[in-house]
């Protein structure tokens, strides 16, 4: 028995850490293949070395270009490794070029594909990952859905595949790694403020268009709270094209840092008030029984509405002066109410293997 774990951005890395570890257990042979979409080492290498999984046995080297390259680029040469590799099933996560490229890829040779957390949807066309998503749901044979609205959206769109309930697998990641990275992280040395907000930036819809990037950096500097900010290669490039690098530079409410390791993604956020961001994963991450973290979404949906229903998530859209209206209500009046994490208690990885376990 062989199943191939696709990666190739930092969240399926992350995400599909358990996922290996718990194939490798059940005895399902998991072979691990980089696609090599995030090609930085910041963004990808010091993740393996940071959760311990071993060199990808295929290191496909697709790298950057425009979103149509790249996806095709990324399926001639998954098409060439699954004929070398012969696998059972191939594993998929999430919503990039890399996940629809490696289900196209398998399907198109009649290997069984298996989408972890599949049947999230932002309904905004705007996003690629949306089109990736919705199209690698409907290329699947095993759809693993973290959550009920997930599976009811799933069996809405009469997809093909068998759906399961399992969780979130980055739930799984924060519980298993948290106590190792605040035991071995020094984040927190390069922080001077002894309360800070994490930010995190780097949606092509809101980086790529210069009014919404102006608005963003506005948000930065003035919050009512100092901001540490990773500096995504993306915006990174964004600001310095717009002519802004230079305003977040001088900005002293901006600690800017360059791209963090998981364990100091985890012991930022864990030790931050709250979180700024336009990311997916986070909002599942700050939801974890560890974390429990609220979050300003900024964007103008979210295809994780369950963090938002669960208290953990606000999305407060792009305009600074509606996105600083909610963060200085917060920091105004900090009470929560956070319900159970709704993604799960940290075992949706074993239930994914038990699964495979029975149908391959």
């Amino acid at each position: 028995m062989r199943v191939v774990v696709v990666v190739g951005t930092r969240p399926e890395i992350i995400k599909m850490a358990p996922v290996f570890f718990a194939l490798k257990k059940a005895r399902l042979g998991p072979r691990l293949v980089h696609s090599g979409q995030h090609y930085d080492y910041q963004m990808s290498e010091v993740f393996f070395e940071e959760l311990g999984l071993p060199e990808p046995d295929a290191f496909l080297a697709v790298g950057s270009g425009t979103s149509g390259h790249q996806t095709g680029e990324a399926i001639i040469k998954f098409e060439h490794e699954f004929a070398e590799s012969d696998p059972d099933c191939v594993l998929v996560e999430g919503d990039t070029n890399t996940v629809f490229a490696g289900a196209v890829a398998a399907m198109k040779q009649r290997i069984p594909v298996g989408h972890v957390e599949a049947g999230l949807r932002s309904y905004d066309l705007r996003m690629p990952e949306e089109l990736n998503r919705r199209l690698t749901d409907h290329a699947s044979d095993y759809l693993f859905a973290p959550t009920e609205d997930s599976v009811r959206i799933l069996r809405g769109e009469k997809v093909w595949g068998k759906v399961f309930k399992t969780g979130n697998t980055v739930i799984d990641a924060t519980v298993r790694y948290l106590p190792k990275a605040q035991k071995v992280s020094e984040a927190m040395s390069g922080v001077p403020w002894g309360e800070y907000a994490l930010a995190t930036l780097h949606r092509a819809e809101n980086v790529d268009d210069e009014r919404t990037l102006r608005d963003m950096v506005k948000v930065l500097t003035e919050c009512p709270v100092p901001v540490v900010l990773p500096l995504h290669p993306r915006t990174d490039l964004r600001l310095r094209e717009f002519g802004m690098k230079g305003l977040v530079e001088g900005s002293g409410n901006i600690r800017l840092i360059p791209p963090t390791g998981y364990f100091d993604t985890l012991v930022l956020m864990k030790n931050s008030k709250f979180v700024l961001t336009d990311s997916g994963g986070i909002q599942e991450e700050a939801s974890s029984p560890v974390m429990r973290k609220r979050v300003f979404v900024m964007r103008l949906s979210t295809e994780r509405p369950e963090a938002v229903r669960a208290g953990y998530c606000k999305v407060v859209g792009t305009d600074s002066e509606k996105v600083l209206g909610a963060v200085r209500s917060f920091v105004k009046n900090p009470m929560t109410s956070f319900k159970a994490c709704p993604y799960g208690k940290g075992d949706s990885a074993d239930r994914i293997a038990l699964v495979l376990k029975k149908e391959l």
